[in-house]
């Protein structure tokens, strides 16, 4: 989002506080815009997450607004910039609200993840 710097500081404070502070935290998914290329930021926060043990899983957005070459891609360089410091990469969920697509598999994740709740 377009805020200032200090905005911006104050909200990752607020949002690192939270999430490594929560001891019956199940699962974080952090969304990602699957039309843009890898994220200095949403790699950073990742990166984080994984260093803190924070169990993740990641979900690209809006799988139908971009071509299929592109968007794979764009997943390609994630996948890549990720395996530069995890052995093992979190789960992925290619997803669009619009068509749909990843709805069951993420469900199904969630699903699986309430019984450990």
């Amino acid at each position: 989002a377009k805020v200032s710097k200090k905005q911006r500081e104050s909200f990752n404070k607020m949002i690192h506080g939270y999430i490594l502070n929560r001891k019956n935290l199940l699962n974080t998914f952090v969304l990602v815009d699957s039309r843009i290329p890898a994220q200095k930021i949403d790699l950073e926060f990742i990166q984080t997450l994984g260093e803190n043990g924070i169990p993740l899983s990641i979900v690209f957005t809006k799988a139908d607004k971009s071509k299929t070459t592109q968007l794979q891609k764009n997943l390609a360089a994630y996948k890549k910039e990720l395996k530069k410091h995890w052995e093992d990469l979190p789960p992925l969920f290619l997803t669009s609200t619009e068509t749909k697509a990843g709805q069951e598999e993420l469900l199904g994740y969630i699903d699986a993840l309430i019984p450990l709740f």
